[in-house]
């Protein structure tokens, strides 16, 4: 049991390592040469005459490496489920002793959190057999998700050469699985952002002057966890309360706890544990409205190259893109990671 415990939180270290590697980059964009020379053994694509049209963009950000500020501590609710040794038992018992009355029964169980952690870890398939590896779930799908963010948007750019950005949804791939979620859906609103510069070479590289986007990062990882990560682990389950609950049996914890005190109910102990769990799942949700006091900013620039694939002289394809410039919170900036954008005429 202790190694699967071990292999647990190092699996949620990897999941959030903030020094995580970063994937290969595609290759640079480049104006190459005026012939369209090279290998010569490709022809070369069309360029267009102008970029002006409305495009569907994905746009992907590693946000797990440079994520600044509170926005990296989010990940902590789920680490503290299974970081201590005699977790997740320990954990469990805390959770419930929180939500006793005050008085002796509450004191008794606080003065004895490690003897009755202990107590229940000897029982822990009865107590809590799946606890641990749906954490580790979370944690791992979670750290996916801040990977590989991906946003869904549009891009309108004018005859004059001015874009409006418009961030539509979500895109997450997990365990190899591409999602999608419209904010529409979800009654999230759409990010709009005016007056980005856009500018077309000759040679087809296609670049967005710097502008930034601002997102509710909370109000997005909810629904991240809602409605991709909780249904990929347990489909029954609609929230991260949902997932605890059906992870720990409340009952034997109850009994137990009142075994190894000797005084109280095994009910009390019971509705304490019940009340306990939905609390710890509601504090990463208060962690995530609490990140949405500020707007996490993505101040970026982008270069791409313009392919007009069916050789009218609009451009068609977005091709090769990649951001750069900063990810911003409450006033703390960091270098933006990895990040990638591609789209097609709409």
């Amino acid at each position: 049991m202790r190694s699967l415990k071990t292999s647990s939180i190092a699996l949620l270290s990897l999941a959030f390592a903030t020094a995580a590697c970063t994937a290969g980059t595609e290759a640079d964009i480049d104006d190459g040469d005026d012939n369209g020379g090279g290998g010569g053994d490709v022809d070369p694509q069309p360029v267009p005459l102008t970029p002006e049209g409305k495009f569907a963009i994905t746009s992907t950000f590693d946000l797990a490496t440079n994520a600044p500020g509170a926005v990296g501590r989010v990940a902590n609710v789920i680490i503290d489920m299974t970081d201590s040794p005699d977790d997740p038992t320990r954990y469990i018992v805390e959770r419930l002793a929180a939500q006793l009355p005050n008085g002796s029964v509450k004191d008794a169980v606080n003065g004895a959190i490690p003897f009755v952690a202990g107590y229940l870890n000897d029982r822990l398939l009865e107590v809590a057999p799946s606890f641990v590896g749906k954490a580790v779930e979370v944690g791992n799908k979670l750290g996916q998700v801040t990977k590989n963010f991906g946003l869904l948007e549009t891009f309108e750019v004018d005859a004059a050469g001015v874009a409006k950005r418009t961030v539509t949804g979500l895109h997450f791939t997990i365990d190899n699985v591409d999602l999608d979620f419209a904010f529409a859906d979800y009654g999230i609103r759409e990010t709009v952002v005016d007056g980005i510069r856009v500018s077309l070479a000759k040679t087809g590289r296609l670049t967005f002057d710097q502008h930034t986007v601002p997102l509710r990062y909370g109000q997005i990882m909810k629904l991240a966890i809602d409605q991709a990560i909780i249904p990929m682990i347990d489909p029954s389950a609609s929230n991260l309360g949902d997932l605890l609950k059906s992870a720990v049996n409340c009952q034997a914890v109850g009994k137990y706890v009142f075994e190894a005190i000797g005084f109280g109910s095994a009910g009390t102990f019971q509705s304490a544990c019940t009340a306990g769990l939905a609390a710890g799942a509601n504090l990463l949700y208060a962690q995530l409205n609490n990140i949405d006091g500020s707007a996490l900013e993505f101040g970026v620039t982008g270069e791409a190259r313009g392919i007009d694939k069916n050789k009218d002289g609009k451009m068609d394809i977005i091709a090769t893109g990649t951001w750069a410039g900063t990810l911003g919170y409450a006033g703390t900036p960091a270098t933006l990671g990895d990040a990638k954008f591609f789209g097609a005429s709409m």
